[in-house]
């Protein structure tokens, strides 16, 4: 367990570094992170390096106790490079080359860029590879730079295609170009594709862009590699809400993923799935990187966090499998666009009121990282989230109300209201270690994946299908059979759907007669409360799954005579485990009660019983290998909770003992290991 901050010794005299290492160490950190920003000082004429005082900043962090993390400083390119080389500047949407003056604002695809990035990510490497006191390496930093230049970058996208497709008659007939006339005769035909086109091709940019980040992101690694000491890892510091490149592919070649967190207020199911998509990108865990010191500088409202909040932030990304919390940034920087800038410290360099709560968060990270150390989250519940199948839904939601996220937070956060951990992985992961495996919008599918899923379902796993699953193919094409395409074999198949401009009642004996949800409807079932909007599916079931003992769960009300009466939720047995197809968008208390009812049939439970009204308590559990845990708990409500408690524990934090029941208070949180 790693606690620390952000550093900019390069933006302050040198006789103040030591008092503010002091005052680090001080504060129970352990780590700093330097140099992502600092290029004009480290190169500031070309060829020339100027490292020694970056030398200088990591011996006296070492000799204050701190290990560094050092950053390749290339999202800040200096202005002798933009001058001498003004290619490298990326080219926008909007067909215009960015300015000097900001950051992120060259271009990853240029070769020249790459050349220079490398250079400076090897000298630095050459100097601090060896260095006991760097523990890592964050390559970049917030990869999102996209050019859309049509020299370089066209190039590369249409030598990509090229690979990919073999032959220009290959790439017509998997995207089938033959609509609206839009076949190519060659490969440089291709246009970069900006704003709405074909759907096809906005899916293979996004893949051109995953792979020349990756390149990007390789070459400077690489360079680091060949001189760093053995345990110094790889790093690159993403965020959820960068959507231009998968993570996930992008994440295969780090050894520790960073993740930059900006929350607002916490609202904690939602929260948590961002750390769970994170932690799944490599199914271990992660590093959280940025973390929130009061307020950032770029919202609509920069509202600074409750008192208490960020420390709850901390304990929540530990619970969900952070090994370190760094807040950006240490002290306040005087010039430059991030002035407003929540920190650690004032400008003036004495603590600011978030100090105290960030060394609270360090005192107590020091106390339980005996217990959580080599430990991690054990879900038995996957939730399958693809960027590809994003991609191509977002770039054809034909509802406008179809957000992707949105659509799986809300099969998400039932599971975690439960307090049931859930690792959020890419389709095609493993799944052998999950008893229940949620895939709402499994958009893009083919037989491969497809005889994974099956095999799985018939070995005992249980399966959630959701709304626009297996439609098209992986080349974003619609498929030549009804919906779930190579899922069909499992017996249900849909007949038509619609977006919805209006929601539509739901029947059925999902939800139990008087229940606290809906209460009874007229057949025991859902009551009228029951419904669903933006996306329904008229399911049909066939004889053999029927006949196998296919249970209908919800049907459709009244609605556009189309929908009335027709199946909307399906369960169907297969081998030793069963399938249930979600036709619908459902409601939340419809939605929180088949995640309940599946989540009981695969036998999955969460380390404590929490009480229908703890709503606001959250709970996360880390394991180690000998099989020992730690129960990460947190009131996020503003009334006490008392929970049962199936085994005595004790509060590390505190040193307090429960047995039978563990109270929390409101804004409190409770690390429970065993006495």
């Amino acid at each position: 367990m790693h606690f620390g901050t952000s550093w900019y010794p390069e933006q302050w005299p040198e006789e103040r570094w030591s008092e503010d290492l002091r005052l680090m160490r001080e504060s129970g950190m352990t780590v700093v992170r330097l140099g992502d920003f600092a290029w004009s000082r480290l190169e500031p004429e070309e060829g020339r390096f100027a490292l020694d005082w970056l030398a200088r900043a990591v011996d006296l962090a070492g000799e204050h106790g701190l290990s560094c993390v050092l950053a390749t400083p290339t999202a800040g390119p200096p202005v002798w490079l933009t001058e001498r080389f003004p290619e490298v500047l990326l080219t926008g949407s909007d067909g215009r080359r960015a300015q000097h003056g900001n950051r992120a604002h060259a271009s990853p695809t240029s070769s020249r860029y790459r050349m220079l990035c490398a250079r400076i990510a090897e000298q630095l490497a050459r100097r601090f590879g060896p260095h006991p006191a760097v523990i890592g390496w964050q390559i970049d930093n917030e990869l999102n730079m996209v050019s859309y230049d049509d020299e370089e970058t066209g190039r590369l996208f249409a030598a990509w295609l090229r690979r990919r497709y073999g032959t220009v008659a290959e790439l017509n007939r998997r995207w089938g170009t033959v609509f609206w006339s839009q076949e190519y005769t060659d490969f440089a035909q291709v246009p970069v594709p900006v704003g709405v086109h074909h759907p096809s091709l906005q899916l293979a940019w996004r893949r051109f862009l995953t792979d020349a980040f990756r390149d990007f992101l390789g070459g400077q690694a690489e360079a680091v590699r060949k001189h760093a000491r053995p345990g110094q890892f790889i790093s690159h510091n993403v965020m959820t809400a960068q959507d231009d490149y998968d993570l996930a592919a992008f994440a295969a070649d780090l050894d520790v993923v960073g993740y930059d967190f900006y929350s607002g207020h916490l609202d904690f199911p939602d929260l948590g799935g961002h750390h769970d998509l994170v932690r799944g990108l490599k199914r271990r865990p992660y590093w959280l990187m940025e973390a929130q010191p009061g307020a950032a500088c770029w919202s609509g409202v920069n509202n600074a966090l409750d008192r208490g909040e960020a420390r709850r932030i901390a304990w929540s990304a530990v619970g969900h499998g952070a090994d370190a919390v760094l807040y950006w940034q240490w002290r306040g920087s005087l010039g430059g666009q991030e002035q407003y800038h929540g920190t650690l410290l004032g400008p003036d360099g004495r603590p600011r009121p978030f100090h105290a709560e960030a060394v609270q968060v360090g005192r107590e990270l020091a106390a339980a990282a005996p217990y959580l150390d080599d430990s991690a989250p054990a879900p038995e519940v996957a939730l399958l989230q693809g960027h590809e199948d994003r991609w191509a839904i977002e770039g054809q939601r034909h509802h406008r109300d179809f957000d992707v996220t949105e659509y799986w937070m809300s099969l998400y956060r039932p599971l975690r209201r439960r307090g049931v951990d859930v690792d959020v992985v890419p389709p095609g992961s493993p799944l052998e270690d999950y008893r229940l495996v949620l895939a709402p919008g499994l958009h893009l599918l083919d037989e491969e994946r497809a005889g994974q899923l099956t095999a799985w379902v018939r070995g005992g796993g249980r399966l959630l299908l959701g709304v626009r699953t297996g439609m098209k193919d992986t080349e974003n094409v619609l498929l030549p059979a009804r919906q779930p395409g190579p899922l069909a074999a499992f017996g249900v198949t849909v007949a038509e759907y619609y977006a919805l401009d209006r929601p539509v009642p739901l029947t059925g004996r999902l939800l139990t007669a008087g229940s606290a949800a809906h209460g009874p409807g007229a057949d025991g079932g859902a009551g009228a409360g029951a419904g669903a909007s933006v996306w329904a599916e008229w399911l049909e079931v066939d004889e053999a799954a029927e006949a196998a003992g296919a249970e209908v769960l919800l049907r459709y009300g009244p609605s556009n005579g189309w929908l009335d009466g027709r199946p909307a939720v399906v369960t169907v047995p297969h081998g030793l485990g069963s399938v249930t197809y979600c036709g619908a968008w459902l409601d939340e208390p419809t939605t929180a009660a088949l995640i309940d009812r599946l989540s009981d049939e695969a036998r999955v439970h969460p380390p404590l019983p929490l009480p229908p009204d703890a709503r606001d308590v959250e709970l996360c559990r880390r394991v180690r290998p000998d099989g020992t845990d730690v129960l990460v708990v947190l009131n996020h409500g503003d009334q006490e909770r008392v929970l049962p408690l199936p085994s005595a524990r004790t509060d590390v934090l505190t040193g307090l003992r429960f047995e039978g029941t563990v109270t929390v208070a409101p804004n409190e949180v409770r690390v429970l290991a065993a006495p």
